[in-house]
């Protein structure tokens, strides 16, 4: 054999090595490590701020409750219950690699205390599709039970902690994403999953797309005293996260309009 048949053996066998060793390669693994400190307006805050406090004349027709997650530890559901607590909402789940080690205590602590609970999920759409997350979260406590006291999930969908505040998506890809992930859940647990954004972040990443105005109820994050102007394709926002602290653990929230409302959404 000639050296440059020899050598031409040795370099195809090389590069067949090398892209047997590219191909088997493992996938790079998604990062969590903020997971534990990832909740419901922390990119929120960290991007638009606080503008103030609820003006007095538009809380009246409200009716009070908040959001945890597992960084506030094990809460106390009697003395949350006693502070005015009518509705709860419990990060489940991030993505589909992180589920709260709080969540059982706290989910299942504010259905013994009499709250109207639901559960969140913490989008990421860096790390996996929208189909694939709304079905972790289910299997993680997303779901509903039609027992009049367990609200339907809510995708928690906002500027990314772990780099590109679009999470890398043009607006069009967004916006499939996001029904991928509410088509998903309605279609498993046969309730709308509400959405949790900012309108300044649902202009910026979707485009400020109209399209789910009519099928999720919208929860809204702006810490200011009135809450403005709506993401496009809603005419009113169903709960309105208006502060990070206060009187009850965690972020805090109005429910637009009274109890009756909330216990309507929790019975389907």
């Amino acid at each position: 054999m000639n050296r440059t048949v020899a050598g031409q053996r040795l370099s195809g066998a090389l590069a067949l090595v090398v892209l047997a060793a590219v191909v088997t390669a493992p996938a790079a693994r998604a990062d969590y490590s903020l997971a534990d400190a990832n909740y419901a307006g922390t990119q929120i805050v960290r991007h638009e701020g606080v503008q103030g406090s609820p003006r007095a004349d538009v809380v009246p027709e409200q009716t009070l409750g908040h959001d945890v997650s597992g960084h506030q530890g094990p809460i106390d559901w009697p003395a949350t219950a006693a502070a005015g607590a009518k509705f709860s909402y419990v990060k489940a789940t991030e993505g589909t690699g992180f589920v709260n080690p709080q969540f059982g205590q706290q989910y299942d602590g504010a259905h013994a205390a009499g709250i109207i609970r639901g559960a969140y999920h913490f989008a990421r759409p860096d790390v996996s599709g929208g189909a694939e997350q709304a079905e972790y979260f289910i299997a993680n406590g997303g779901g509903w039970q039609g027992d009049g006291t367990t609200l339907p999930g809510a995708l928690d969908i906002e500027y990314n902690p772990y780099g590109d505040v679009c999470y890398g998506k043009n607006a069009a890809d967004m916006t499939t994403w996001i029904a991928d992930f509410t088509r998903t859940y309605l279609a498993k647990v046969k309730r709308s999953a509400l959405i949790y954004t900012s309108t300044a972040w649902w202009k910026q990443c979707t485009g400020n797309t109209g399209r789910f105005g009519d099928t999720n109820p919208l929860w809204l994050a702006r810490y200011a005293p009135a809450i403005g102007e709506l993401p496009a394709g809603w005419d009113k926002q169903s709960i309105w996260q208006f502060a990070r602290t206060g009187g009850l653990p965690g972020d805090q929230n109005y429910y637009n309009g009274p109890l009756g409302r909330v216990q309507a959404l929790a019975k389907g």
